[in-house]
């Protein structure tokens, strides 16, 4: 079992940064494949990033692509997200997910790869 808790979102102006952070709890964390994933208002859930157990792969969304920066902190238990040049249209619910490596076959962009979820942060961008 893995427990997610996200933190870091806000209300921030266009052209600004936010840094979440996801801290985890439960064992082998660190083979843990991340994902950020987030929900606009009547919006579906869409894919922003994600990250391998090791850190050596990274994936983004090309809607945040070039702007935003996934990383982890296996030690720490920790995942973060670096958001630069905040658009209105990043105004969401941003959510941690993680991917029992048991199950996961690499399909970083679909959630059902992931079997564990935050509670989600609200990041709202201001024109």
């Amino acid at each position: 079992q893995v427990q997610l808790v996200e933190s870091g979102g806000g209300l921030v102006q266009a052209g600004g940064s936010l840094r979440l952070s996801c801290t985890a709890s439960g064992r082998a964390f660190s083979k843990y494949a991340m994902g950020w994933f987030r929900q606009a208002p009547g919006k579906e859930r869409e894919f922003v990033a994600a990250i391998n157990w090791s850190a050596g792969s990274t994936n983004y969304a090309d809607s945040v692509k070039g702007r935003f920066t996934i990383s982890r902190d296996n030690a720490k238990k920790m995942v973060f997200l670096q958001m630069n040049s905040l658009k209105p249209e990043d105004t969401a619910v941003y959510y941690c997910a993680a991917g029992d490596p048991t199950y996961y076959s690499g399909n970083y962009y679909r959630q059902g790869e992931y079997d564990y979820w935050g509670q989600g942060t609200q990041v709202t961008v201001s024109s």
